[in-house]
């Protein structure tokens, strides 16, 4: 029934306060990271292709933004500082972006990479599936694809 005081360097609340610092630097560099993605500064880290959409860039600088007011006066030193040198980062970068012409591999998730003004190539037509035939590779990829 008696608890003991808790101090003010209890190791329970300066380790929760040290992961609560990590994860935040962790979402300011993860957003960072997708906005100079988008920006064009580095490659799709799956693809490896330059993606240049500045719309979604300027999305997750104004996210930043937003962070960096709602949490004014209420982050350490380190966490203001990582923010606020991320955000001059990102900005510099968009002017620099915005600023330079769009480059020839811009690749967009909606567009094709084929040239401006080309048709693309029609699909080969398929054959229609047996009933009781086992699924092509093709047809089972597209039954087990997420589409968000």
């Amino acid at each position: 029934m008696n608890n003991p005081p808790v101090s003010e360097a209890d190791p329970v609340t300066e380790g929760s306060e040290e992961m609560k610092t990590a994860l935040f630097a962790h979402m300011v560099m993860q957003q960072s990271s997708m906005a100079m993605m988008l920006l064009g500064k580095t490659a799709h880290p799956e693809t490896g292709k330059i993606v240049r959409d500045l719309e979604a860039a300027k999305l997750f600088i104004d996210l930043l933004e937003m962070l960096e007011f709602k949490t004014k006066g209420n982050l350490n030193q380190e966490e203001a500082a990582l923010l606020k040198q991320s955000l001059m980062s990102l900005r510099m970068a968009f002017v620099e972006a915005v600023d330079s012409p769009s480059p020839q591999t811009e690749s967009r998730p909606d567009q094709s990479s084929s040239p401006t003004g080309s048709v693309p190539a029609p699909e080969p037509a398929k054959a229609e599936p047996t009933p009781g035939a086992a699924p092509t590779e093709e047809e089972h990829r597209k039954k087990f694809t997420k589409k968000y």
